[in-house]
């Protein structure tokens, strides 16, 4: 199948499938990712007390762990669920927000990786730290190129046997063995806060129905993009841009990505 069909293919189980995803994410876009999950035919869920988190890690289809607002309490959920969901073969996706410059996440995102993260999703610059090199990030803001990634990106992946997808104006999805390139996605894209951890969301979605860690990588990143796309031909400005998103990702099939998606 060629990687164009397989992201069709793996659209196609979500809307079928409608998997439940245990999103563990930081307070600031939590209400951004459930619309984006519910606007794709996923269904979502925030269960955050430890041990309620660890019940329902086996429940749901898909996890997500988003370090990006971390505190004590979520901690201790996030170890809970992922020891949950490695137990009950759950996939699960770790998205290391700001890890590098900041010592605690950077120690906690690497202690998270040895429970072999199904699919890391990550800017440039995370994806090097979280690999234990030196990234150039600032916060959120990636200071490194997605190219400069890729070295790190194959590693993480060949480490824990999933799959890295690097974001950045090219997004690079990799399992160590083989790279995707997908050349969609607009600037406005990073200008909604959210949109990248609603990505991380979008591909534990994905990662419960398709046929491999790097087909989710694949089909979260090219979604994204085609969206971000067809959103701004509708939408100018980032206000009106964040709403035209939602719309877009409710709209997109397997027509649309057949016309629009642009691999290597």
């Amino acid at each position: 199948m060629n990687p164009i069909d397989t992201v069709v293919t793996t659209l196609d189980q979500l809307r079928r499938r409608r998997p439940l995803v245990h999103c563990l994410t930081n307070g600031v876009v939590k209400n951004f990712t459930a619309n984006v999950l519910l606007a794709l035919g996923a269904a979502p869920a925030m269960v955050e007390h430890a041990e309620e988190a660890a019940q329902f890690a086996v429940m749901a289809d898909a996890l997500l762990v988003n370090v990006g607002t971390l505190d004590e309490p979520q901690m201790r959920a996030m170890r809970a669920a992922v020891a949950a969901a490695v137990a009950g073969k759950r996939p699960w996706v770790l998205d290391p927000v700001a890890v590098g410059p900041l010592a605690v996440r950077t120690a906690f995102a690497r202690e998270l990786l040895a429970h072999r993260p199904t699919l890391i999703r990550g800017n440039a610059s995370e994806v090097i730290a979280l690999s234990g090199s030196a990234g150039k990030g600032r916060g959120v803001d990636s200071g490194d190129s997605t190219e400069a990634a890729l070295a790190a990106a194959e590693d993480l992946a060949r480490r824990t046997g999933g799959a890295v997808l690097a974001t950045g104006p090219v997004d690079y999805g990799t399992d160590g063995r083989t790279r995707v390139a997908c050349h969609n996605g607009h600037v406005l894209l990073t200008r909604v806060t959210g949109v990248g951890c609603a990505q991380g969301a979008v591909a534990a979605a994905c990662a419960a129905v398709a046929e491999s860690p790097l087909a989710a990588a694949m089909t979260s990143a090219v979604i994204m993009g085609i969206a971000g796309e067809r959103a701004q031909r509708v939408a100018a400005r980032p206000g009106s841009f964040a709403v035209a998103l939602l719309d877009a990702l409710d709209e997109i099939d397997g027509t649309i990505i057949r016309r629009e998606a642009r691999l290597s």
